[in-house]
């Protein structure tokens, strides 16, 4: 199994310096909205927020995603006042509560993400790789913050409709390739690479993707996996959110054969004992 388990080292820009990072890391979802589709995941005042993160640093989680946009298939719009609304109280306190912690801020909208980055996040994480936002490069740029791009058709409204694909990784490679170029020439390095499981795919192109996904190498950006609990899991074994965390860890454990380098979840405690087993594997 040595060959087959495998994660290779990688950095992030953490208050302006290089830190590598030589195993997996966990990001837990925090999300400042009434409408995310895990209930389990909804935080909708500071309190619930700082109780859920504060389980989560006890369960070892690497970086906090917080998101005040529900991006689940056909969510209604948020403004971009709501948004901030909801989510500057929670970011400010969990700053406060816990300085040592790896924040990431999921959003498309450049103001957004401004106004996080001003807050000390470290990351910025964008459904749309800059598409819904021209804006988003320039304060990223600006900043030099670490950028999750994820791969996504048209919007949350609509993506759903735009499936259709003559080769899906290839595809999804020649958009990252594409995104990655516009990057570079606005200076910004330290970009990580999300395909986008349960955007503009059917289930069945979801597990396509997931058999393939070690192509996504080629390049040379750190991987993010996010699968957690997703409609491609529940829709398949035809149960609810709340029921699929066995079967979330074991596409959890493929994803990491494939070399994935972050693992977004819910379910922190279990996430990291599937790194560990993961790690057992890569030793004999």
């Amino acid at each position: 199994m040595k060959d087959t388990f495998f994660c290779s080292e990688f950095y992030l820009s953490i208050e302006g310096i290089s830190r590598k990072f030589d195993s997996p890391l966990v990001m837990g979802i925090v999300n400042c909205t009434p409408d995310s589709f895990y209930a389990g995941s909804r935080s909708e005042s500071e309190q619930e927020s700082l109780k859920m993160v504060e389980k989560m640093v006890e369960e070892g989680v690497d970086i906090i995603d917080l998101g005040a946009y529900s991006s689940r298939p056909g969510a209604p719009e948020v403004s971009e006042t709501e948004e901030l609304n909801r989510l500057l109280p929670s970011l400010e306190a969990i700053r406060h509560r816990f300085p040592q912690v790896l924040i990431s801020v999921d959003t498309f909208r450049s103001k957004v993400a401004e106004e996080a980055l001003e807050r000390g996040v470290h990351l910025i994480n964008d459904i749309s790789a800059s598409k819904l936002d021209e804006k988003m490069l320039d304060v990223i740029s600006k900043y030099q913050a670490n950028y999750i791009m994820m791969h996504m058709r048209g919007t949350p409204q609509n993506m759903q409709s735009q499936v259709d694909y003559d080769n899906l990784v290839g595809e999804i490679q020649d958009y990252f390739s594409k995104q990655i170029s516009s990057c570079q020439k606005k200076g910004i390095e330290n970009l990580i690479l999300d395909p986008g499981f349960g955007f503009s795919k059917t289930l069945e192109q979801n597990y396509e993707l997931m058999n393939q996904l070690e192509q996504l190498h080629s390049l040379n950006h750190p991987i993010l996996v996010g699968i957690s609990r997703k409609s491609m899991i529940y829709k398949l074994l035809k149960k609810e959110a709340s029921e699929v965390l066995n079967a979330t860890s074991a596409l959890h454990l493929l994803a990491l054969s494939k070399g994935a380098h972050i693992l977004r979840v819910h379910d922190v405690a279990e996430a990291k004992e599937i790194i560990k087993i993961s790690a057992a594997l890569a030793t004999h």
